[in-house]
């Protein structure tokens, strides 16, 4: 092969290859397979315990034994109060990440807080960083191995928005209109790629 056309193939290749590294890099970021993010938030919705103590009504002293004691008042009839609303995040449901396309680890719940919200925690959270990764809670049924791998998309999801971070304890708020009745299941989504990295199945608390 003549010099001159050698030359010419190994820069249609550097060219070839950096059009594809310029279009590949940004689309599948590898580098994030050595990355990572903690995000450590704390449980939601729990009020502070009010140490607080009052009295309406001052003791009365005497110190004038010959008067006749004055006669008790009435005890008035008991009633039953009704009962007070929780003050912490109650667990609604549960559940333990599976892995998929990658090594996945910890737990979901579904928290109601006392103003009635709800709220997705996720604890103990590992999984790999990567593009696009959000947090879905879907009506999929959580299937092992790469069976499972796709299902999320096909029917009813609810997106909560991008993981915060590929470990740690998050919190996410779930819409007001959301049914939970047709949503038990809880997916750490690659919406670029479509694939599921780990995924959880929600039973009752």
């Amino acid at each position: 092969m003549p010099r001159t056309r050698r030359r010419t193939l190994a820069v249609v290749t550097v060219a070839v290859a950096a059009v594809v590294a310029a279009v590949a890099l940004p689309l599948f970021q590898p580098w994030r397979l050595f990355t990572g993010k903690v995000v450590d938030e704390a449980l939601p919705g729990a009020d502070p315990i009010s140490m607080t103590t009052s009295s309406s009504a001052p003791p009365t002293i005497s110190d004038d034994r010959r008067k006749t004691p004055a006669t008790p008042p009435a005890t008035p009839p008991t009633t039953t109060s009704p009962p007070a609303p929780p003050t912490a995040p109650q667990r609604v449901s549960t559940g333990r990440f599976i892995s998929h396309e990658h090594d996945t680890s910890g737990s979901a719940s579904i928290l109601k807080l006392p103003n009635g919200s709800r709220v997705l925690r996720l604890e103990g959270l590992d999984t790999s960083d990567g593009p696009d990764l959000k947090v879905w809670l879907t009506d999929a049924k959580v299937v092992p191995g790469k069976a499972g791998w796709h299902v999320f998309d096909d029917g009813k999801y609810v997106n909560l928005g991008k993981l915060k971070g590929n470990a740690g304890n998050q919190n996410y708020v779930i819409p007001p209109d959301a049914d939970l009745t047709a949503l038990h299941s809880v997916s750490i989504w690659c919406d670029r790629f479509n694939v599921s990295f780990g995924a959880a199945e929600l039973a009752p608390a």
